[in-house]
């Protein structure tokens, strides 16, 4: 056999010298938009303070809740929408596998065959009857050289597709602790907003009994105790719809956890603190948001999927061109027929293919590609702007709450003040009730948008890191270990589940330099 092995390794050393003789298609250029690498914003640059802590990573620290810290450190482990991110992480790592396939010869078969013939011939001088098996065995291999750079693109497609999907899961973990903080806060709005309504409406009772005893002891008319009663009943309308809005935003809590609708013990506890609403007048920040802007996760993945559309026009491009595969055959037979002799084969040589006349299929399908690649560099460029938008609206409503929570906290002072001089001067005799129901629904009113600007600054800050990719970071595997050992049941995936989350890709590594390290290239 070893007089077999030297044209096998002239025809694979030839192979390998071929291979990768050309590139075509466009290479990738990194998407920067000039404004945005200078973009400063007067609203951020008054909404924001550069410090070391707490890190932009882990920006919900900045309330100091630890009840918030421990929801969003359950909703990284069991949030279904993350756990669905991370699975179309792997699903992309195995597509690069796919893709990097082909490096190596693309048909590999071995054969064997078995036949048995019983041939009878009947008349004549000799009549016959052949009985006996038939053996044989082969190897084929088929190698298509990647001369003009088909496979070598589609790998650099596979592998800006895998960092694309990456930057999706780091993406969604943005959105989920935004969303986690959103929700827990409007949680805890709705019930300082129920708390307020409660002790007005019991302010309101006590108004509408005494104007009850006074209109049945004939010292005041039945107007005065119709509008206590309606002003009563109104107010005491509203606590059903906060109670229905904090079951509401609870369900949504627990399913952004991972858990099933239902009672939650660490916000029940919450409930009964009664804490305010945290009013942070400024994000902390790491670096000028201009450079947070294009680290984006979203941003990331915009640009990584224009890297991996434009490798595809190279694969669409090298169709147009003749592939040259290299076919090897070694074949083995053996009969037990007699006086047949065994054989032993070797087979090789080029194979060129072309498609001639394609009538325009391959060279639409190369605009069709290119046309793609323009929609997504428009797309970036969008998003970019999108993203600024963002950043700047959040900024500037944090300062315009901050501005009306001094004022509104004023207001509802006065508005206290008010309610307190019209029922001393109702009970002197000095005025008339209905100065008395006025002071009672300006300090509802009051409070109640004190309340709601609070809530709006805090929608704001977070708005605020949200739009500046604050929260990408997780030291947890992409899948769980759960459904990590489901998975394996069912198929063989050697170690690749174990591979790491997003803190282990670097947020600011470009695009076109971003390469699988060989060890994980199996």
């Amino acid at each position: 056999m070893s007089r077999w092995h030297l044209p096998f390794r002239a025809l694979l050393i030839g192979a390998s010298c071929l291979s990768g003789c050309a590139r075509l298609g466009p290479d990738f250029q990194p998407q920067r938009e000039p404004w945005a690498e200078q973009w400063r914003s007067p609203a951020l640059d008054q909404a924001t303070e550069l410090r070391t802590q707490p890190d932009i990573r882990e920006w919900w620290q900045v309330f100091a809740d630890p009840t918030l810290e421990r929801l969003i450190a359950e909703a990284d482990a069991h949030n279904a929408g993350l756990r669905i991110a991370g699975l179309r992480v792997m699903e992309a790592r195995a597509q690069l596998g796919i893709a990097q396939s082909g490096r190596y010869p693309q048909l590999q078969q071995a054969r064997a065959d078995v036949l048995y013939t019983d041939s009878r011939q009947a008349g004549g001088r000799n009549p016959q009857n052949n009985r006996f098996w038939q053996y044989s065995a082969g190897f084929d291999i088929g190698w298509e050289l990647d001369f003009w750079g088909r496979f070598s693109r589609a790998i650099e497609s596979a592998d800006a597709a895998y960092f694309a999907a990456r930057a999706n899961h780091e993406d969604v973990l943005v959105l989920l602790r935004a969303q986690m903080a959103e929700t827990y806060f409007a949680l805890r709005t709705a019930e300082a907003r129920l708390r307020i309504a409660r002790d007005n409406a019991r302010l309101q009772k006590r108004s509408f009994e005494i104007t009850e005893r006074l209109f049945k002891s004939g010292e005041t008319d039945e107007l005065d105790l119709q509008q206590a009663k309606t002003q009563y009943l109104g107010t005491l309308s509203s606590i059903p719809e906060f109670e229905s809005q904090i079951m509401r935003t609870r369900n949504a809590l627990a399913v952004l956890v991972g858990r099933p609708p239902g009672p939650m013990p660490e916000l029940s506890e919450l409930a009964e603190k009664e804490g305010e609403i945290p009013l942070i007048d400024r994000a902390v920040l790491q670096d000028v948001p201009a450079n947070l802007l294009l680290r984006r996760p979203d941003i990331r993945a915009a640009e990584l999927q224009i890297a991996a559309q434009s490798a595809l026009i190279g694969v669409a491009q090298a169709e147009l061109y003749p592939s040259l595969t290299l076919l090897g055959s070694i074949v083995w037979s053996a009969s037990t027929l007699a006086g047949t002799p065994n054989s032993l084969a070797l087979l090789g040589g080029p194979s060129l293919r072309w498609n001639v006349f394609d009538y325009g299929r391959i060279r639409n399908n190369v605009r069709v590609q290119d046309a793609r690649l323009q929609q997504l560099i428009v797309a970036y460029q969008d998003a970019v702007r999108q993203a600024a938008r963002e950043a700047d609206d959040a900024a500037s409503g944090l300062i315009k709450a901050l501005e009306r929570e001094e004022i509104l906290r004023e207001g509802t002072v006065a508005a206290n003040r008010s309610l307190t001089l019209a029922n001393a001067l109702y009970r002197e005799g000095y005025s008339d009730f209905q100065r008395v129901l006025d002071a009672q629904r300006a300090l509802a009113t009051q409070q109640d948008a004190y309340l709601l600007n609070r809530s709006s600054a805090v929608s704001n800050l977070i708005a605020l890191y949200k739009a500046l990719g604050g929260g990408w970071y997780s030291e947890r595997p992409l899948v769980d270990a759960a459904t990590r050992e489901q998975m394996q049941q069912r198929t063989n995936w050697g170690d690749l589940l174990d591979e790491a989350g997003p803190g282990s890709v670097g947020a600011s590594v470009p695009a076109d330099q971003r390469q699988i390290p060989v060890s994980e290239q199996r």
